[in-house]
């Protein structure tokens, strides 16, 4: 009973286990052949993908190489008109030797002119050099020249005010002894004018009353007494006269030092100054 039983469990378990066998076979060939189908489709597309490509590089290249002829023929074409410019290059080139050759003998002394830049430029530099010292003393000296303006400034309006004064002295001096000069200049001239008229008069009253000689001597001498006096007179007026032209001479040459020790030229005086002649000069 006991073999039996088993030998019916196991009879089972075959076909269960055969039936599970062949199912899985199923499963497996239907894989396989999925398999087979999709890389027979991937093969055709990658031929067709490749049979497109070398057509496409058939094309390209018979393009190619038709463009390639026309290339070569434009290339012959030009190499014939390239030969005729070479011909003409060639005779150019034998023109130009001279040229060239002077060119050269230019490029040889402008290499010269390098060499005397580079040194040039080398004066150069020290040159700048001197002249940031030289423009740092001169802004030391600008600045120096800002300080004796201002005391120029403050000098010079000094001097104005000492200009103006003076000046104003000079005028008042001057009008007065132009006065006194001018008034004993007509004294004078009036004293010797009456003079004059008197010794006319005094010939006139000789030679017509007839006087004596005694007479006429006497009145001589005491009209020489009185011309004596009026000489006496006159050269007082003329000592006056002098002493007078003599300080105001004076007064001028030392207005004209001052101007000088102030630096100021004497024609930015205004006017011309008046020296007047010493008398007998």
């Amino acid at each position: 009973e006991m073999d039996a039983k088993y030998s019916r469990k196991m009879q089972a378990l075959r076909e269960e286990m055969d039936l599970r066998r062949k199912t899985e076979i199923h499963e497996l060939e239907e894989r396989k052949n999925n398999q087979i189908s999709e890389l027979l489709e991937k093969h055709e597309r990658a031929f067709s993908d490749i049979k497109n490509y070398y057509s496409d590089i058939t094309a390209k290249n018979l393009s190619l190489i038709n463009l390639l002829k026309e290339q070569v023929e434009d290339m012959k074409k030009k190499e014939l008109v390239l030969e005729k410019e070479k011909a003409e290059v060639l005779l150019q080139n034998k023109e130009l030797m001279e040229p060239l050759k002077q060119t050269q003998e230019q490029v040889a002394e402008l290499q010269k002119k390098l060499i005397r830049y580079d040194k040039d430029k080398e004066i150069l530099m020290n040159s700048k050099a001197r002249l940031k010292v030289t423009q740092k003393e001169l802004k030391d000296l600008q600045w120096e020249h800002e300080v004796l303006e201002q005391r120029f400034s403050k000098v010079q309006a000094e001097r104005d005010e000492l200009y103006q004064k003076f000046t104003k002295a000079i005028n008042e001096v001057q009008q007065k002894t132009g006065f006194k000069n001018l008034l004993l200049e007509r004294k004078l001239q009036g004293l010797l004018s009456l003079l004059e008229q008197k010794e006319v008069e005094l010939n006139e009253v000789a030679t017509v009353s007839n006087l004596d000689p005694s007479a006429l001597s006497l009145v001589s001498h005491k009209l020489e007494d009185v011309l004596n006096s009026k000489n006496d007179t006159i050269q007082d007026l003329q000592l006056q006269l002098a002493r007078v032209c003599k300080a105001h001479n004076d007064m001028l040459q030392t207005f004209e030092a001052k101007l000088t020790a102030f630096g100021i030229p004497l024609d930015n005086l205004g006017f011309q100054p008046l020296a007047f002649p010493l008398p007998g000069q």
